[in-house]
């Protein structure tokens, strides 16, 4: 495997940063996961719009321009020879001192990695996914606003942590009032009536571009399609609840806890869902040759 490192394919094991990268030292950076699929990378320039976005409002300055950096992912895709693969950019504050002042380090340092990934196996996609909410709240947006994709996700983590110790794959996470947020990787939706509802982004969540599309897909379909605010009364009630993700996709959900959803299996308007998903990955994308 080669890892792209300051604009240089370099060996996996010759892929290193300073151990004074503030990135390392403070989680101070940004970073995007994409999708490959057969030779197209879905929605890269949402993923890489979002990246500078996310930058933009830390003041990091990324050394080389949008183009620039899809050409580095394609770059490195191609350098790895894979056709079907998931894709890690990240960039970092770099190199400076053991203070926290941002200008202590003159110049950031990025780099972008290609490989597989299988979050869940595939057997949850078939059965559903049983999760539980856990006491870690969301982050409030007015002290770590969720729409910045940073390398401190350790909110999400400590989810993880109470989640994967009772014994459950993911966890919901709810807002400082009670409200749902989304999972510490993935954003949530239920259906309800045909009605297709995802919480808003003001309750500190990430607008996840696989959100989009699925919110995208559900009007294409006739659905009504909304933001609402949802509580787990409304997701332990719902016919249907689905979680979305670059890495997971659409992964159906059976039981929130414990108790059942709808039918206590993946619903038909789920499936329907992750096939058009699915079909919109075959068509597009920036294409590249390996």
């Amino acid at each position: 495997m080669k890892i792209l490192l300051n604009g240089k394919l370099v060996p996996k094991d010759k892929a290193v940063v300073s151990v004074f990268d503030h990135g390392l030292l403070y989680g101070d950076g940004v970073f995007e996961g994409i999708r490959a699929y057969n030779g197209l990378v879905f929605k890269l320039d949402d993923h890489i719009e979002r990246l500078y976005e996310s930058a933009h409002t830390l003041m990091l300055k990324i050394p080389l321009s949008q183009k620039a950096m899809t050409a580095a992912v394609v770059r490195t895709l191609q350098a790895n020879r894979l056709k079907n693969a998931y894709i890690r950019v990240v960039v970092t504050r770099g190199v400076g001192d053991l203070g926290l002042d941002p200008r202590k380090c003159p110049r950031a340092s990025y780099f972008v990695i290609t490989d597989n990934i299988q979050l869940y196996p595939r057997s949850l996609y078939e059965k559903g996914l049983e999760i539980i909410t856990v006491a870690t709240t969301r982050n409030v947006p007015e002290a770590v606003n969720p729409q910045i994709k940073s390398l401190n996700y350790l909110n999400n983590i400590l989810a993880k942590i109470e989640a994967v110790t009772s014994g459950y794959e993911e966890a919901l996470m709810l807002s400082s009032q009670g409200f749902v947020a989304e999972c510490t990787g993935e954003n949530v939706f239920i259906i309800k009536n045909n009605r297709l509802l995802t919480p808003p982004a003001h309750l500190g969540l990430l607008k996840g571009i696989t959100r989009q599309c699925v919110m995208e897909l559900g009007v294409a379909r006739g659905m009504e399609v909304r933001e609402e605010v949802l509580t787990r009364h409304d997701i332990f009630n719902a016919d249907e609840v689905f979680l979305t993700g670059t890495a997971a996709e659409i992964v159906p959900i059976v039981k929130v806890d414990n108790r059942t959803i709808g039918a206590g299996r993946p619903g038909p308007v789920t499936a329907g869902l992750l096939e058009a998903f699915h079909d919109l990955t075959r068509r597009e994308g920036v294409r590249y040759v390996v």
